[in-house]
């Protein structure tokens, strides 16, 4: 019985017409006229609720509903969750569905609401943006559902609680790879850079798609095939790329609900994905006050699976970074010549003094990229009209900060290594252009 009345809602539409049969016995007693409307109007009221209830639990799976997801979802991506409806009532029905969403969300007023027809099978789909990798649990979802009287409303609970993994972005990642196959990445805003020198060897005629160099158009095989033909070449190829990841404090900064370190390891993904489809080796490195994981690289294609759990289990306590350690194990286990993206924070110049000794001397042995991040919030508060003198403080010491950011940049350019000064949006198609302007100069 409890059970049964768990299922159970009465509408505001219920107790509305309820209300009026109560007024109309009210004002039968001083006007006996409205005693038979009173007794009349209680008769439809209580009829219709007996046939709503009747028309609801005439269907023992009057309504089935099923939620899929993919096995795991992507940190800092778009994931679709759907839910598929089918109504084996006779009958339209109106539908609100209440999914118990991870906490990790905080989404208190979830909801979807719609008709389905009689026979009728629906799909309602929706979108959730993780901010943060580890588990998610799912609760059951629930189907509230009217018939078109509209008196009760009855309550579906379908069991199907779940816990999925939050992965670093492996969506991003595959958006990007499809883009780098089909040779259309600068239609996610990687830039075009030319070749410098001519050392590239020749690897197959191919037909042109949109994005290829105009320049390297076959025209005797165009002409042969009637179709635009190019000649495709290939750089040198099996290169090691590690990209290195600061887990300290220095970015814990959050941007948009999601920590720097977060957008880092996204990033890192797709440059590593991208590395191996450029036919060169991934590897990977992760510290704070020790070096977490060295990652050795690697040319295989199922290698970026490696790459991907060793990012899904960083544990990071946010101490401060031991770059002295970093340097150590580095030299210890890299010996060949690398491309270095380092993703990291400084704050400072007095920040970046102490470690600029050990990124000197791994610079010396490998291709440095040094990671920054603009503070774009900063950046448009420095735009805002200043009202008062404190206006005028604050926004000196924000230009203040953002003068040694870049002062930090052109410190580090006269020492020979390389920078990437980008907001955390931009941060993985900065970097993927980076990549292939020193690949493509033929730096490392």
């Amino acid at each position: 019985m409890i059970k049964f009345f768990k299922q159970i809602y009465f509408s505001p539409l219920f107790f509305t017409v309820g209300i009026i049969v109560v007024i109309l016995y009210v004002v039968g007693f001083f006007f006996p006229v409205f005693q038979t409307l009173a007794f009349i109007a209680l008769l439809f009221w209580a009829g219709l609720t007996i046939i709503d209830f009747s028309l609801l639990f005439s269907q023992k799976n009057g309504i089935i509903a099923e939620r899929l997801t993919l096995d795991k979802l992507s940190n800092g991506d778009n994931n679709t969750v759907d839910i598929l409806l089918e109504n084996n009532f006779p009958f339209v029905i109106d539908y609100t569905i209440i999914d118990e969403l991870p906490f990790q969300f905080q989404k208190r007023d979830f909801k979807l609401s719609g008709k389905i027809k009689a026979g009728e099978k629906k799909a309602e789909h929706y979108t959730l943006i993780p901010k943060e990798r580890g588990e998610y649990n799912f609760g059951n979802h629930n189907v509230f559902t009217k018939s078109p009287i509209g008196f009760v409303t009855k309550r579906w609970i379908f069991s199907s609680g779940v816990t999925l993994p939050v992965y670093p972005g492996f969506l991003q990642m595959r958006k990007y790879e499809l883009m780098a196959i089909s040779n259309r990445l600068h239609d996610l805003g990687v830039k075009k850079i030319r070749k410098i020198g001519n050392n590239r060897e020749f690897e197959q005629i191919k037909e042109y798609v949109k994005g290829d160099d105009y320049r390297t158009i076959n025209w005797r095989a165009t002409a042969r095939r009637s179709k635009l033909m190019v000649n495709q070449y290939q750089d040198e190829k099996a290169q090691p790329v590690y990209t290195i990841i600061d887990m300290g404090r220095a970015m814990k900064m959050p941007f948009n609900g999601m920590t720097l370190l977060n957008y880092a390891i996204n990033a890192s993904l797709v440059l590593s994905n991208i590395a191996l489809i450029k036919d060169d080796k991934a590897g990977l490195v992760t510290f704070e006050k020790k070096v977490r994981t060295i990652v050795k690289a690697r040319k295989r294609r199922t290698h970026i699976k490696t790459i991907l759990e060793v990012l899904y289990n960083q544990k990071t306590t946010f101490s401060e970074s031991n770059f002295e350690h970093l340097y150590v194990l580095t030299k210890k286990h890299i010996t060949q010549r690398s491309l270095f993206v380092l993703f990291t924070n400084f704050e400072t110049t007095d920040s970046l003094n102490r470690q600029l000794p050990f990124l000197l001397q791994m610079a010396k042995q490998h291709l440095l990229i040094t990671v920054f991040f603009k503070n774009k919030e900063l950046e448009e508060y420095m735009l805002e009209p200043a009202d008062n003198l404190v206006d005028v403080y604050k926004q000196t010491i924000a230009e203040k900060y953002l003068l040694e950011k870049q002062n930090m940049m052109k410190k580090l350019r006269n020492y020979g290594i390389q920078t990437i000064y980008t907001t955390p949006e931009e941060l993985t198609v900065n970097t993927i252009n980076k990549y292939i302007e020193v690949k493509a100069r033929g730096l490392f």
